[in-house]
Protein backbone atom coordinates (compact mmCIF):
# COMPACT_ATOMS: atom_id res chain seq x y z
CA UNK A 1 0.00 0.00 0.00
CA UNK A 2 1.48 3.52 -0.76
CA UNK A 3 0.60 6.37 1.69
CA UNK A 4 1.35 9.71 0.28
CA UNK A 5 2.80 12.54 2.69
CA UNK A 6 2.59 16.37 2.39
CA UNK A 7 5.28 18.41 3.18
CA UNK A 8 7.92 15.79 3.80
CA UNK A 9 10.92 17.36 2.30
CA UNK A 10 13.96 16.26 4.12
CA UNK A 11 16.03 13.91 5.95
CA UNK A 12 14.43 15.12 9.36
CA UNK A 13 10.97 13.88 7.81
CA UNK A 14 11.72 11.06 6.57
CA UNK A 15 13.07 9.95 10.14
CA UNK A 16 9.82 11.38 12.09
CA UNK A 17 7.92 9.04 9.23
CA UNK A 18 9.89 6.39 10.03
CA UNK A 19 9.09 6.81 14.17
CA UNK A 20 5.58 7.21 13.73
CA UNK A 21 5.31 4.20 11.97
CA UNK A 22 7.22 2.01 14.47
CA UNK A 23 5.06 3.51 16.76
CA UNK A 24 1.84 2.43 15.44
CA UNK A 25 3.99 -0.80 14.19
CA UNK A 26 3.26 0.05 10.34
CA UNK A 27 5.79 -2.06 8.64
CA UNK A 28 6.76 -0.51 5.46
CA UNK A 29 9.09 -1.18 2.51
CA UNK A 30 10.45 2.00 1.48
CA UNK A 31 10.50 5.72 2.64
CA UNK A 32 11.07 8.53 -0.09
CA UNK A 33 9.74 12.28 -0.12
CA UNK A 34 6.39 12.52 -0.11
CA UNK A 35 5.59 8.66 -0.37
CA UNK A 36 5.84 5.63 1.88
CA UNK A 37 5.21 1.80 0.79
CA UNK A 38 3.73 -0.20 3.49
CA UNK A 39 3.93 -4.16 3.29
CA UNK A 40 0.54 -4.74 4.58
CA UNK A 41 -2.46 -2.61 3.67
CA UNK A 42 -3.46 0.00 7.07
CA UNK A 43 -7.00 0.33 8.68
CA UNK A 44 -8.49 3.66 8.53
CA UNK A 45 -8.44 4.07 12.16
CA UNK A 46 -4.61 3.58 12.15
CA UNK A 47 -4.58 5.88 8.77
CA UNK A 48 -6.29 8.49 10.67
CA UNK A 49 -3.87 8.22 13.75
CA UNK A 50 -1.00 8.03 11.54
CA UNK A 51 -2.02 11.31 10.24
CA UNK A 52 -3.15 12.75 14.01
CA UNK A 53 0.34 11.89 14.73
CA UNK A 54 2.59 13.16 11.53
CA UNK A 55 0.35 16.66 11.90
CA UNK A 56 2.96 17.52 15.25
CA UNK A 57 5.72 16.91 12.88
CA UNK A 58 4.32 19.36 10.40
CA UNK A 59 3.25 16.66 8.00
CA UNK A 60 -0.08 14.99 7.10
CA UNK A 61 -1.79 12.60 4.68
CA UNK A 62 -2.61 13.58 1.13
CA UNK A 63 -5.56 11.79 -0.73
CA UNK A 64 -6.72 12.30 -4.01
CA UNK A 65 -4.23 11.79 -7.68
CA UNK A 66 -4.20 15.46 -7.95
CA UNK A 67 -3.11 16.61 -4.19
CA UNK A 68 -0.67 13.66 -4.58
CA UNK A 69 1.15 15.10 -8.13
CA UNK A 70 0.96 18.53 -6.45
CA UNK A 71 3.03 17.61 -3.68
CA UNK A 72 5.28 15.84 -5.88
CA UNK A 73 5.68 18.57 -8.37
CA UNK A 74 6.78 21.06 -5.11
CA UNK A 75 8.92 18.56 -3.92
CA UNK A 76 10.80 18.30 -7.60
CA UNK A 77 11.07 22.12 -7.65
CA UNK A 78 12.08 22.07 -3.66
CA UNK A 79 15.06 19.35 -4.95
CA UNK A 80 15.94 21.16 -8.54
CA UNK A 81 16.50 24.43 -6.56
CA UNK A 82 18.18 23.30 -3.41
CA UNK A 83 19.77 20.15 -4.49
CA UNK A 84 20.17 19.35 -7.69
CA UNK A 85 23.05 18.76 -9.69
CA UNK A 86 21.61 18.24 -12.88
CA UNK A 87 23.39 20.39 -15.97
CA UNK A 88 22.52 24.14 -15.48
CA UNK A 89 21.29 23.71 -18.72
CA UNK A 90 18.25 21.83 -17.90
CA UNK A 91 15.10 24.01 -17.45
CA UNK A 92 12.65 23.56 -15.05
CA UNK A 93 9.83 22.23 -17.50
CA UNK A 94 12.23 19.60 -19.08
CA UNK A 95 13.01 18.62 -15.11
CA UNK A 96 9.54 17.76 -14.11
CA UNK A 97 8.47 16.45 -17.55
CA UNK A 98 11.51 13.88 -16.90
CA UNK A 99 11.10 13.00 -13.22
CA UNK A 100 7.33 12.81 -13.02
CA UNK A 101 6.62 11.69 -16.65
CA UNK A 102 4.41 13.89 -17.46
CA UNK A 103 3.30 16.90 -20.01
CA UNK A 104 4.34 20.12 -18.87
CA UNK A 105 1.57 21.45 -20.34
CA UNK A 106 -0.58 19.05 -18.02
CA UNK A 107 1.18 19.42 -14.67
CA UNK A 108 1.40 23.25 -14.89
CA UNK A 109 -2.18 23.34 -15.54
CA UNK A 110 -3.47 21.01 -12.62
CA UNK A 111 -0.76 23.21 -10.24
CA UNK A 112 -2.56 26.44 -11.14
CA UNK A 113 -6.03 24.92 -10.91
CA UNK A 114 -5.53 23.17 -7.23
CA UNK A 115 -2.63 25.83 -5.45
CA UNK A 116 -4.16 29.11 -7.43
CA UNK A 117 -0.78 30.03 -8.63
CA UNK A 118 1.75 29.10 -11.39
CA UNK A 119 4.43 26.62 -10.78
CA UNK A 120 6.83 29.55 -12.24
CA UNK A 121 5.92 31.53 -9.44
CA UNK A 122 6.38 28.51 -6.48
CA UNK A 123 9.56 27.68 -8.60
CA UNK A 124 10.85 31.73 -8.19
CA UNK A 125 9.99 31.73 -4.64
CA UNK A 126 12.16 28.89 -3.96
CA UNK A 127 14.60 30.17 -5.87
CA UNK A 128 14.59 33.65 -3.69
CA UNK A 129 14.48 31.35 -0.29
CA UNK A 130 17.82 29.67 -1.81
CA UNK A 131 19.38 32.87 -2.85
CA UNK A 132 18.74 34.48 0.53
CA UNK A 133 20.06 31.49 2.55
CA UNK A 134 23.10 32.43 0.45
CA UNK A 135 23.15 35.53 0.84
CA UNK A 136 23.27 34.84 4.64
CA UNK A 137 25.79 31.80 4.85
CA UNK A 138 28.06 34.76 3.11
CA UNK A 139 30.69 32.59 1.41
CA UNK A 140 29.48 32.87 -2.23
CA UNK A 141 29.68 36.54 -4.24
CA UNK A 142 26.44 37.58 -6.01
CA UNK A 143 27.61 36.06 -9.21
CA UNK A 144 28.78 32.85 -7.75
CA UNK A 145 25.13 33.17 -6.39
CA UNK A 146 23.41 33.87 -9.23
CA UNK A 147 25.49 30.47 -11.08
CA UNK A 148 24.19 28.53 -8.05
CA UNK A 149 20.60 29.24 -8.35
CA UNK A 150 20.64 29.12 -12.24
CA UNK A 151 19.78 32.76 -13.09
CA UNK A 152 20.93 33.99 -16.53
CA UNK A 153 22.22 36.97 -15.25
CA UNK A 154 23.01 39.34 -12.22
CA UNK A 155 20.73 41.97 -13.31
CA UNK A 156 17.64 39.60 -13.84
CA UNK A 157 18.95 37.40 -10.28
CA UNK A 158 18.76 41.24 -8.57
CA UNK A 159 15.04 42.21 -10.44
CA UNK A 160 13.46 39.10 -9.14
CA UNK A 161 15.13 39.48 -6.00
CA UNK A 162 13.92 42.64 -5.35
CA UNK A 163 10.95 42.48 -6.76
CA UNK A 164 9.84 39.86 -4.57
CA UNK A 165 11.65 40.51 -0.89
CA UNK A 166 12.11 44.94 -1.84
CA UNK A 167 15.14 44.49 -1.33
CA UNK A 168 18.25 44.62 -3.86
CA UNK A 169 20.88 41.27 -2.77
CA UNK A 170 23.72 43.42 -1.34
CA UNK A 171 20.90 45.53 0.86
CA UNK A 172 19.59 42.00 2.42
CA UNK A 173 22.92 40.84 2.69
CA UNK A 174 24.34 43.77 4.72
CA UNK A 175 21.34 43.90 6.73
CA UNK A 176 21.59 40.30 7.53
CA UNK A 177 24.91 41.05 9.05
CA UNK A 178 24.13 43.92 10.93
CA UNK A 179 21.42 41.67 12.35
CA UNK A 180 24.37 39.10 12.91
CA UNK A 181 26.19 41.70 14.68
CA UNK A 182 24.01 43.14 16.64
CA UNK A 183 22.92 39.14 18.17
CA UNK A 184 26.26 38.51 18.86
CA UNK A 185 26.66 41.82 20.69
CA UNK A 186 23.57 40.57 23.18
CA UNK A 187 25.07 37.02 23.53
CA UNK A 188 28.21 39.13 24.68
CA UNK A 189 26.44 40.69 27.34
Amino acid sequence: MKIYIKNMVCACCINAVKSELKNLDIQFRSIELTEVETINIISPEKLNLLDKNLRQYGLELIEGRNNILIEKIKIAIVEFVHYSDEEFKINLSDYLREKLNYDYTYLANIFSKVQGTSIEKFFISHKIERVKELLVYNELNLTEICYRTRYSSLAHLSYQFKKTTGLAPSKFRHLQHKSLLMLEQVNCQ
